[in-house]
């Protein structure tokens, strides 16, 4: 295969950024329009609080209770109203729909990569390799991502330092220094998503369709728990529709050399 060159940003676009990027452009971001978005329920410290009174259990996901509906919830209030990012400003940017990150990249002359591209710069040079770094999860007992320890939902042990996003730099980088390739936030991709597409790939600069009901996302989360979702590794991939928004996605940015 072979993929043009290309630049990446070394880090998740972060709070910092984005907020810079809101101010100055006055852009609201979808959450921020449709008044709400999906919060991790382990994150919400109190229930009356971040729900403003209403019943948790009314705002759960069917089949996946684990994720709530809350009112007030966006990328500036990650847990709801009554919460910031001030003390947070280098943390990848959540609450973000593919929509709102192509907002941003239109703005600052930037666009978001193919997964071609988003798999070839997490790879890091390393051919045929599970993780960004090689194929032992925690060589030398090392944690060398922001994932998931423990029993999924109710219990993550935090063994990697975090329960929930990390700060953008916070693990070695790559072989191309790219940091948090995998792991911590889930990031945008451009192409549509494609269940066939490794299948129907182009060997020079291959890119899924330019359109459909849903996205591609790369690289997993700290909610990815091998029992639940093996998704922090290079080639996996999930679709998901452009509009959403939730406490663990992000993007990262790339532009033509």
């Amino acid at each position: 295969m072979t993929v043009s060159p290309f630049y990446i940003s070394r880090f998740a676009v972060t709070n910092e950024q984005f907020a810079e990027f809101a101010r100055k452009s006055g852009y609201r971001t979808e959450a921020e329009r449709f008044g709400w978005s999906f919060v991790f329920r382990n994150h919400l410290v109190e229930w009356g609080c971040a729900m403003r009174g209403q019943d948790a259990a009314e705002y759960a996901m069917p089949g996946t209770p684990w994720w709530v509906r809350v009112d007030g919830a966006d990328w500036s209030h990650p847990e709801g109203p009554d919460t910031s990012i001030v003390s947070r400003p280098h943390h990848p940017v959540a609450h973000i729909s593919w929509n709102d990150a192509q907002a941003h990249c239109a703005w600052a002359g930037y666009r978001l990569s193919t997964e071609t591209e988003w798999e070839y710069a997490a790879r890091g040079g390393l051919d045929q390799r599970i993780y960004p770094w090689g194929d032992e999860l925690t060589p030398e007992g090392r944690h060398m991502c922001n994932i998931w320890q423990g029993v999924f939902p109710d219990t993550d042990l935090g063994e990697d330092g975090f329960t929930a996003a990390a700060p953008a730099d916070s693990f070695p980088p790559n072989g191309f220094g790219l940091c948090n390739a995998v792991g911590n936030v889930w990031e945008w991709c451009a192409d549509g998503f494609d269940p066939l597409w490794h299948v129907q790939a182009t060997r020079v600069d291959p890119a899924g369709p330019p359109s459909g009901a849903t996205r591609v996302m790369k690289g997993g989360s700290y909610l990815c728990h091998e029992s639940y979702c093996w998704r922090y590794r290079n080639a996996a991939r999930t679709g998901t529709a452009p509009d959403t928004s939730t406490c663990h996605i992000g993007f990262r940015v790339v532009r033509d050399t």
